[in-house]
């Protein structure tokens, strides 16, 4: 990452790099040979609560924005606030959810002419058959919305439903490797099932826990706590590609959870898939948005389309 540029997590005191990870326990593919070739590389974001700014990948942070374009604002008459009145006809400024430059996530592919993405969404629950925020999706180049970017602060929206208000947060992209879970076949799933209740009989870890994962992350598998809703493109009919997962989970214990953010200690090792968070850094872990009941918002593209249509699916 550029020097100018290097982002700092304000509570460790440490560059947001990638995060060192405990290798998978297992050869996946040597013990269930049925998975072989389901494997997806990914990146897992890492949210830590920080003061990120616009020159930064963040998950809730500042954006790079151009100052030829207006703050977008939502001004759909369906979106109300729950257990409270309808927000009434007033527009809702949209809030910054995530942005991230190509030169931290070299496993995105971005649209040509393209270095730079930003998600926001309206933080309010709308009625569109899903019943969460309401999200827009921006591709950009780096150096043209630099020229120009916009020096003061976006607009507040006037209220807001806190499940979608993330905290600002740095993110520390981390390459990793993940099998499916919910995305099984469901034949296939019934077929390993056994298997996977005896490897966890005779090795003490589960298949779920430590080959698939369920955190904010850009491409894999998408993180759903429900059955698979997979979208195909509008367009063209081709079955869109994952894009990224913007989830209320963050792995604190587990296989997941980071080899520097563990409890220490003091007898013997404890293996990976059942490492503690270290309760001292448990307080700036994710972006503090509970998306419904621990769910999450996928967001999907469509590569063959040259606009690269996307959509998303909400689960809760």
């Amino acid at each position: 990452m550029p020097s100018g540029h290097a982002q700092q997590d304000t509570e460790y005191g440490r560059p947001a790099g990638p995060r060192p990870l405990a290798p998978m326990p297992f050869d996946v593919e040597a013990t269930f040979p049925e998975l072989t070739g389901t494997a997806r590389e990914v990146t897992l974001l890492y949210p830590r609560a920080g003061q990120p700014g616009p020159h930064d990948s963040s998950i809730g942070g500042p954006l790079l924005w151009p100052a030829d374009e207006p703050w977008p604002m939502c001004t759909e008459a369906d979106h109300y606030k729950p257990l409270a009145a309808p927000v009434g006809p007033e527009p809702v400024a949209m809030l910054p959810v995530l942005q991230l430059y190509a030169r931290d996530v070299p496993g995105l592919v971005f649209p040509l002419g393209t270095d730079l993405l930003q998600i926001l969404w309206c933080p309010l629950v709308h009625h569109d058959g899903q019943y969460a925020a309401s999200p827009r999706l921006h591709w950009r180049s780096t150096v043209l919305t630099a020229e120009g970017a916009v020096a003061e602060d976006p607009p507040r929206p006037h209220t807001v439903e806190e499940d979608y208000l993330p905290r600002p947060c740095t993110v520390s992209p981390t390459p990793a490797v993940e099998y499916p879970n919910w995305d099984l076949p469901d034949e296939l799933s019934e077929l390993l099932r056994e298997r996977f209740e005896v490897m966890e009989e005779e090795r003490g870890y589960d298949y779920c826990e430590v080959a698939t994962t369920r955190q904010s992350k850009v491409g894999g598998y998408p993180g759903w706590t429900q059955p698979p809703d997979w979208p195909d493109c509008t367009g063209c009919g081709t079955h869109m590609d994952h894009l990224l997962s913007v989830t209320a989970s963050e792995p604190g214990r587990g296989r997941w959870l980071p080899l520097d953010d563990r409890a220490r200690q003091g007898g013997p090792a404890v293996p990976s898939w059942q490492a503690e968070a270290d309760p001292d850094v448990l307080d700036v872990f994710g972006h503090g948005m509970d998306l419904g009941d621990l769910g999450g918002m996928y967001f999907f593209v469509c590569r063959a389309c040259p606009d690269t249509p996307y959509t998303h699916r909400y689960d809760c």
